[in-house]
């Protein structure tokens, strides 16, 4: 594994100086929130030479925006350039949790992201529009969204991730104004068991939706994960488990993302050459 990582990293520090792919911000409208919301749009330098492409929809953290993960992580650019992917980053209401918020109805990111924002991106730009080229992953808060919404919609997700993901934020009834969108936990348990990313794993069947999961041992998040593996086992539900040493860091990220990008490209082109 040290050895394929470090052929991964080289490769792209080799590429990234020649990376020329296209950052656009685009300003969408949510008719569900009646409001205005940003996404950076991420093409690569090949877009006007081909045909339509896959997309990949990559979900910021609790307190970040549209504009966070190009900022944190750049080498996003190369990547969209090297697979020939459209990189989506919306805008996630600082901390919506993606999904639709059944206490407060200013906060629809559910259907914003996975409905919505999908729509206009296959209306404006040259993409794949079925789930042979769509995914979708995220970072904490995201990684959470990205598998609470492909899990929940397997229509239009073919493949998702997470890194170091909240999947099952119950054990954290105070963070990340959670109270805010879900009620008080002590008042409202079941908006909270329902809206965990391991309370969608009953949706699945083998083979339904390819994703992986990636968590640093140290990570405050990690138990959450493991129990997620584990219950993924017992239900014999095919995934990719990755974790090695690291905290709730965006070194972290920067690490993880470039795997991310590999399984993804893989799924997209095993799914392509079958249609």
């Amino acid at each position: 594994m040290n050895n394929y990582k470090g052929i991964v990293v080289l490769f792209f520090l080799l590429t990234a100086n020649i990376s020329a792919s296209t950052v656009d911000t685009v300003i969408t409208y949510s008719p569900s929130m009646k409001k205005e919301i940003k996404a950076v749009v991420i093409l690569p330098d090949s877009y006007s030479c081909l045909y339509n492409l896959p997309v990949l929809y990559l979900l910021h953290g609790s307190g970040g925006n549209y504009a966070s993960l190009i900022n944190i992580m750049p080498v996003i650019k190369t990547l969209s350039d090297n697979y020939n992917i459209i990189i989506i980053c919306p805008d996630g209401g600082g901390r919506s949790w993606y999904f639709d918020s059944p206490v407060d109805p200013l906060f629809k990111y559910e259907t914003y992201v996975s409905r919505e924002l999908v729509d206009w991106i296959d209306n404006h730009y040259k993409t794949i529009k079925n789930r042979n080229g769509r995914a979708i992953t995220g970072i904490s808060m995201g990684g959470h969204g990205a598998l609470y919404l492909a899990f929940k919609h397997q229509d239009l997700y073919g493949a998702a991730g997470s890194i170091m993901g909240g999947v099952d934020f119950r054990p954290f009834p105070d963070e990340w104004d959670l109270k805010y969108r879900l009620g008080p936990q002590s008042e409202y348990p079941e908006n909270w068991d329902k809206n965990t990313v391991i309370s969608q794993i009953s949706k699945l069947s083998p083979n339904s939706i390819k994703f992986m999961f990636d968590c640093g041992t140290e990570d405050f998040f990690y138990p959450a994960n493991c129990r997620l593996h584990q219950e993924l086992l017992y239900w014999n539900i095919p995934h990719d488990f990755i974790t090695r040493p690291g905290k709730h860091d965006y070194e972290y990220v920067n690490n993880s993302i470039f795997f991310q990008a590999l399984f993804f490209n893989e799924f997209f082109t095993k799914s392509t050459d079958n249609n």
